[in-house]
């Protein structure tokens, strides 16, 4: 009697063990604790889910073949259903059951354990609008919560810079981040990327040009960029170009900076004229002397180094010369010459080009 007892419980043990083991061991055995997707799946959720939307999702996209075996592993592994985070997933094809479904429930850093990250991309921009715009398309964020928030005082005072000094915090290149990430989040990342920029190395060659502060690299870098942007061996000589004119107290004269002046950038205006250069606002650099207040582009941080690392040249004039690149002179007398030849190529052009 005592064995028959010992071996009832021994029996009813396993029972329980394997009962409470059921799912790891069907997960070696049984194919219905996989999904059934033949090929990866790429999910993508704007909002929390709910455990209704989830599981009517994965049998939509044939991730699961029904309902049921979502909502018995949730009832009886006790996951928290409203726990389950918005962003991007991909369901490869025969992923277990307990690992799809864990993947969808945040983690301590409030995205879902599973959730993969995006690519982020914001360049040829010109103002903080643009950013807007770009950023809008690549994560959660809409473009005016992104650009409301860039422009905050508080987030302004926060990482101390003006409404004009801003755009230099955004570095553009791809990037990669959680497709939730909201407009806090994503200024927050980029003032990451823009401390681990400027180390101490650049900081030290930001003071050796003679330059006090990274936004007036960046609107340099920017005027630079706006003056050339195909060659880019160019792109040192111009940047010393500006600095010693900058040392010399003489004006910048930079046709870029002007037409940040009017709102429409003078689009479509193919020569310009004096009226365009006489509009007064402290982005016009033939009447003010100086670096403009914030850039007015966000450059390529090439450019950037560029500024940082300028040639050794005593040069303070430059003109195109009709090919994409610049001819470049120390004197009145040089840069003279240099303005009528390109004044010949350009009349050339035009007769050309009017044919």
């Amino acid at each position: 009697m005592v064995k028959r007892l010992i071996l009832f419980a021994f029996i009813a043990t396993i029972g329980v063990a394997v009962y409470l083991g059921r799912h790891k061991i069907m997960g070696l055995f049984g194919d219905d604790t996989r999904t059934t997707n033949s090929s990866e799946v790429k999910l993508l959720f704007r909002e929390n889910p709910t455990a209704d939307l989830l599981a009517a999702k994965l049998v939509e996209e044939g991730i699961l073949p029904n309902e049921k075996i979502f909502n018995d592993f949730v009832k009886s592994e006790g996951v928290d259903t409203s726990n389950f985070a918005a962003g991007k997933y991909i369901i490869l094809s025969g992923t277990q059951l307990s690992d799809l479904i864990n993947g969808f429930v945040k983690g301590d850093n409030g995205h879902g354990n599973a959730e993969v990250k995006v690519n982020v991309t914001f360049n040829h921009c010109i103002d903080i609008q643009d950013i807007g715009a770009n950023i809008g398309q690549c994560i959660l964020a809409d473009s005016a919560s992104i650009v409301d928030y860039i422009l905050d005082p508080e987030t302004l005072n926060k990482y101390a810079f003006t409404e004009e000094q801003i755009p230099a915090l955004f570095i553009p290149k791809q990037y990669q981040m959680y497709f939730d990430t909201d407009a806090a989040e994503f200024v927050a990342f980029m003032a990451a990327e823009f401390r681990n920029y400027w180390n101490e190395e650049r900081m030290q060659k930001l003071k050796n040009v003679g330059l006090t502060s990274p936004s007036q690299a960046v609107t340099l870098a920017s005027i630079v960029y706006s003056e050339q942007s195909r060659v880019s061996e160019e792109w040192p000589t111009i940047a010393k170009l500006y600095l010693n004119r900058i040392n010399r107290g003489i004006p910048l004269e930079a046709d870029p900076t002007f037409k940040f002046c009017w709102p429409d950038r003078l689009k479509g205006v193919e020569h310009l004229l004096d009226v365009h250069k006489n509009k007064d606002c402290p982005y016009n650099t033939y009447l003010h002397t100086g670096i403009p207040p914030g850039p007015i582009c966000l450059p390529p941080y090439d450019v950037v180094d560029a500024v940082l690392n300028p040639a050794n040249v005593d040069y303070i004039f430059l003109c195109g010369d009709g090919t994409g690149h610049h001819n470049f002179a120390t004197t009145n007398s040089e840069h003279n010459k240099n303005v009528a030849e390109y004044r010949i190529w350009l009349k050339e052009y035009m007769k050309n080009k009017n044919k």
